[in-house]
């Protein structure tokens, strides 16, 4: 029965996302593109036989995923949305090899940004379309949208949001995991209306203007341009997608009490002051880091605050390239590749809300030194947390730094220089999208050799789902006793 349920998660997820290619099979269809309308047409065709093939013979019947086999469902339906996501970039003609097809999708969905195609501006609009929607899909949770759309599944919900969403610890804003969801998704929806009409006020027609929304408040990075955001030089669209990528990073719980009038619950949130103090701090010195290249604050602080905004988010679009920047400025964008945004954000990296828990643990620890009979707790949001929570973030980071080192390892045995290994590698573990050295972000990776393109596909999604989801298949204790 456990696999008839991962099965249709699958097949659902699979449906829906089937179901939102209406969007990019439209705009094929009213810009004359119909040459790729068959790439849209046969996938979601295929996708509504599975889930009814699947789903039918067991309408009415509920039931119920354990603790292991959870994590294989979540996986298995990450790992279907890729390759779903992949059919229309290949049989489009959008890229060339079927590696290159899932590689791009993979950083789709799991809103990393990195492409590998060298110039997106030749594609199809429909395709672009796409391409940015997978950002959207997967920022908020593509397995959160199958909880919030059918909760009759009967499939464990609140199991489910938490194999895959981020943070140390997971919770729910409303008693019903199926409501939390659906209030998710709509107050994610509505900022994507917002910044559509903004994008558009400011001189985007509605197809780049969506486009980029998708992007940003998946906190993604895809463009329809080659050059990015850059290629707009336009004061009003940095300003809105900053604004945006800013507010993508905040835990989307934040949106939910300020609705409901819990401003007290947002005043104590300890990450999100540290949030604010990281963001408030880096771009004030990457601005005055930058003065000299420039020539005048006012264009630093332009350039330096969406820089930031786009790294600590995890977002990787790109008004300048910062590879010419200070040293000092680099360091500190080096440095918020793992940082990351908040957790229960769609930004990805370590989340902010672990280094804050590292902080006060370093801070108890030296406290200790000083008072050896003394009994110190680590408190958030005016609340002590368990030990065991403590633990978990200390694993966690260890796991992550040693996934970055295990991947660029694997760059250098690829030929790249050392520091284009670690950003890369940084880049994809943590969702970023460009890098420094020899792959900064005024380059693809189309040249990536093909082994490192399907590795890293892995890292992608791996790192989007905080590490364990995926990576807990490799540990042999999993598969015992089963």
């Amino acid at each position: 029965m456990a696999f008839v349920s991962i099965l249709r998660i699958a097949t659902s997820l699979v449906a829906i996302i089937g179901a939102m290619q209406i969007v990019p099979l439209i705009t094929a269809i009213c810009c004359h593109e119909y040459s790729v309308i068959l790439s849209f047409v046969i996938p979601m065709a295929c996708s509504l036989v599975l889930f009814l093939a699947i789903n039918l013979p067991f309408r009415g019947k509920k039931f119920n995923l354990n603790s292991k086999t959870t994590f294989i469902a979540v996986a298995v339906a990450w790992i279907a949305a890729c390759l779903y996501g992949s059919f229309a970039l290949y049989f489009s003609g959008a890229v060339s090899t079927y590696t290159d097809a899932f590689f791009e999708s993979a950083s789709g969905f799991s809103t990393t940004g990195a492409t590998i195609i060298d110039d997106v501006e030749s594609l199809p609009r429909s395709i672009n379309l796409w391409r940015c929607m997978t950002h959207w899909l997967g920022g908020m949770g593509i397995v959160a949208l199958t909880v919030a759309l059918l909760p009759l599944l009967g499939v464990g919900g609140f199991q489910l949001i938490k194999a895959e969403t981020s943070g140390p610890e997971k919770g729910k804003i409303t008693p019903k995991i199926a409501t939390t969801a659906k209030y998710l998704w709509f107050m994610y929806m509505g900022f994507t209306a917002v910044e559509t009409i903004l994008l558009m006020v400011f001189g985007m027609d509605f197809i780049d203007a969506l486009s980029h929304a998708f992007a940003t408040l998946g906190t993604g990075g895809f463009s329809t341009r080659n050059s990015s955001i850059g290629s707009y030089n336009s004061l009003g669209i940095e300003i809105v997608i900053t604004v945006f990528m800013f507010l993508g990073g905040i835990n989307f719980s934040m949106y939910y009490y300020a609705l409901t009038k819990k401003f007290r619950d947002i005043k104590e949130n300890s990450e999100f002051k540290l949030y604010l103090l990281i963001v408030f701090v880096t771009i004030l010195v990457i601005t005055l880091s930058t003065l000299g290249y420039y020539g005048s604050f006012g264009k630093a602080l332009r350039y330096s605050s969406f820089q930031v905004l786009s790294i600590i988010t995890t977002t990787g679009f790109g008004t300048s390239d910062y590879t010419f920047w200070p040293s000092i400025a680099q360091f500190i964008l080096l440095f918020l590749f793992f940082v990351g945004g908040s957790s229960g954000s769609t930004a990805g990296g370590i989340k902010i809300i672990r280094w804050c828990v590292l902080g006060k643990l370093l801070k108890n620890e030296t406290k200790v030194m000083l008072h050896p009979q003394g009994i110190f707790s680590i408190r958030l949001n005016n609340s002590t947390i368990r030990k065991e929570v403590v633990t978990s973030v200390v694993a966690f980071m260890v796991l992550y730094l040693g996934m970055v080192i295990l991947n660029a390892l694997l760059a250098c045995l690829a030929g790249y220089d050392l520091l284009t290994s670690f950003s890369l590698a940084a880049s994809m573990v943590g969702n970023v999208g460009p890098a420094f050295g020899q792959l900064g972000p005024s380059h693809t990776l189309s040249e990536l050799p093909a082994f490192l393109k399907w590795f890293y596909s892995f890292a992608m999604l791996a790192g989007r789902l905080e590490l364990y989801t995926m990576i807990i298949f490799f540990f042999p204790e999993y598969w015992r006793n089963r």
